[in-house]
């Protein structure tokens, strides 16, 4: 072992002395990672004796324990989800020994919980783990790697919160394996420290034979601040895939810390991205605090671009979320959901500025870019789930959404709208309000939707913490409502956004909106017939419905719901969309016609009462063959154009 934790053998199993721990790491603008702790250790010792049969071995040793039971803990929360995820679940063959190697009786509470009496002062528990999911939420191993997220992967004790840990490492025999992590490295590399328990549990890890590439951006705010940021890639591509995806990575950066001014000052000071890109992964990302996982079963040859998407959205998360966080979501809760009322500018504006910054550096085109706000636009716009509740209500509804699961049937797509879609049409709205602003008013202050994140960043994220990955300064709906006010030196017109469109239930004017950047929304195809959009699985017999019918459309209206087969349509049947939009397209809207159906083994029939698309189409001016003005190419330029000269 190094200097960061003295390895003691005692009965045969390893134990770490209470030697002190100096964290020899930069200044974190409000962080103290460099003060000595004279708190002992726990060690961690995480090896893989049969990595094709998808578990792996961990061994947790505490000693300078008092008197009494140990209580030791298996996460039921993790840091980027908001939802229950059961990772006890996947222990079995769990062993405890005291310091001389005497075997102890572990008692199981709960489903999550052990309980371990009769130690010497130490105990040494032990136990197997099942993982078979490359995500960002859970374990993978097998025999190519092993994909840790430490909340799904590590037990840990109940009142040693704030003792630092040490991981240690073994690779399988015969496998040329290494670590990606935020952790914090030592000269061993295969040994790595955290400063407390919160710090270990969002810090994933990567252990295999990835290849990687590291790059340093220079601090626009600091010129003598240069972070390094690595990319380590689990993939089956080459050099060449895997250096155009760095180059594009680094764009990503370069542009965004535009937004906010400056880096935050990385406890390790470097930032990682660990990706696995391979065969049987799930499409996932998950942000932590100076590092990211991504996970895809596409390839940088055929999805190079579409894994940008994650990419974006998760680095913007560096402040917002890590740093610039809801007091709702800290400290975090490991045992319980940690509900919140600020997703939507938590993952919503960090969804928005992920489509912007990719449009800003250059990988985006302009009309993908407007294509897929109109799609948030509109499925905010249109949803049902808008009657009954405000975006802040659908932000506490994430325990029940956020990769979470259940086998009842729901009608989530008529009562919730996701906070991801509903927080970026938001910020969409109130970034161009805010530049529309100026133009309107010569008195207002001319100030942008990136304006309001650098206040957010100064006010919430930049005075960090005292204890290494906590926050001191987390802010609340309210201190959101009030750096919206002194931003633009208008409360009025802050207490008006907040009243009307995150506690309130409305639509922003989006139409007027996109006109001031040359961007023209129009109503799709208005004299059309249309049943509501459902979602349909065709067959020789029809067209069944797979998910449950739209509030307020024509197929709802006629009674028709989920796991109905549509036979015919005013009398013509119908055996795909191309065939059932042929039907629609010989009736006209306000129709009434017959439609038959079947419903669990009975055929019924009703009259339908044809509506019209309320769906968006958008167009640039160039495109509809109207002329842009000055005002609205420099509107345009300032929107989306680079601000890091790409």
């Amino acid at each position: 072992m190094t200097t960061r934790g003295v390895a003691l053998r005692l009965g045969g199993v390893a134990a770490l002395s209470g030697a002190c721990l100096l964290w020899l790491v930069p200044q974190t603008g409000g962080q103290t990672p460099s003060a000595t702790s004279s708190k002992p250790s726990v060690l961690y010792e995480i090896s893989f004796p049969e990595p094709e049969h998808r578990w792996m071995l961990v061994t947790l040793t505490v000693t300078e324990l008092p008197p009494g039971p140990l209580s030791l803990r298996m996460s039921s929360a993790s840091p980027g989800r908001y939802a229950r995820h059961d990772f006890a679940k996947n222990v079995f063959e769990v062993r405890a020994r005291d310091g001389t190697g005497n075997p102890l009786d572990p008692l199981r509470l709960n489903m999550a919980r052990w309980d371990v009496d009769g130690h010497d002062g130490t105990v040494a528990f032990t136990y197997k783990i099942f993982g078979d999911l490359v995500d960002g939420t859970y374990l993978a191993v097998d025999d190519t790697h092993a994909h840790l997220n430490m909340p799904a992967s590590l037990v840990w004790g109940t009142g040693l919160e704030d003792r630092p840990a040490t991981v240690q490492f073994e690779a399988p025999p015969g496998r040329d394996w290494r670590v990606a992590t935020q952790l914090y490295p030592s000269d061993d590399p295969f040994v790595f420290t955290a400063p407390n328990l919160a710090y270990l549990l969002d810090s994933p890890a990567e252990f295999s034979g990835f290849v990687d590439r590291v790059f340093t951006v220079t601090d626009p705010g600091d010129p003598g601040h240069t972070p390094t940021f690595r990319i380590a890639l689990h993939h089956t591509e080459g050099d060449r895939e895997l250096d155009r995806y760095t180059q594009n990575v680094e764009r990503i950066v370069r542009e965004m810390v535009m937004v906010f001014g400056e880096f935050p000052r990385f406890e390790t000071g470097q930032y990682t991205f660990i990706a696995d890109y391979i065969p049987g992964a799930n499409g996932d990302a998950m942000e932590h605090r100076n590092s990211t996982v991504l996970s895809s079963p596409g390839t940088l040859r055929t999805q190079g671009r579409g894994l940008l998407s994650s990419v974006s959205h998760e680095f913007f998360h560096v402040w917002n979320v890590e740093r610039i966080r809801p007091r709702s979501l800290e400290p975090f809760d490991f045992e319980r959901v940690n509900p919140s009322a600020e997703l939507w500018l938590a993952e919503g504006f960090t969804n928005y500025y992920g489509a912007l910054i990719r449009q800003r550096a250059g990988l985006l085109s302009f009309g993908d870019t407007l294509n897929r706000f109109v799609g948030a636009i509109d499925a905010v716009r249109l949803g049902p789930g808008r009657r009954f509740r405000s975006v802040a209500d659908m932000s506490r509804l994430a325990p029940f959404t956020d990769a979470a699961t259940s086998i009842d049937p729901t009608n989530w797509g008529n009562f919730f709208i996701s906070y991801y879609t509903w927080g970026e049409v938001l910020g969409l709205g109130l970034d161009l309000m805010l530049r529309g602003r100026a133009a309107d008013d010569p008195g207002a202050l001319a100030v942008t939707l990136d304006d309001y994140m650098r206040l957010l960043w100064q006010r919430y994220g930049r005075p960090g913490g005292a204890v290494p990955g906590a926050v001191d300064m987390p802010y609340t709906q309210a201190d959101a409502r009030a750096a919206l006010a002194d931003l633009t030196g208008d409360p009025a017109f802050a207490s008006e956004f907040f009243d009307r469109y995150v506690e309130g239930r409305e639509v922003i004017d989006y139409v007027q909106l996109f006109e001031r950047a040359g961007v023209v929304l129009e109503t799709r195809a208005p004299g059309s017939a249309w049943l509501g959009s459902p979602s349909l699985r065709f067959g020789r017999d029809g067209a069944r419905v797979v998910a449950a019918v739209p509030f307020g459309s024509p197929l709802y209206d006629a009674g028709v719901e989920r796991d109905d087969v549509l036979m015919s349509v005013a009398g013509r049947t119908f055996s795909s969309s191309g065939r059932l939009g042929a039907v629609l397209q010989d009736l006209d809207v306000g129709a009434r016609v017959p439609l038959v159906f079947a419903r669990r083994g009975a055929m019924m029939t009703t009259e339908l009462t044809l509506g019209s698309d309320p769906a968006f189409t958008v167009s640039t001016f160039e495109q509809v063959g109207r002329e842009l003005s000055p005002a609205q190419r420099q509107f345009r330029d300032e929107w989306i154009g680079s601000k890091a000269g790409y």
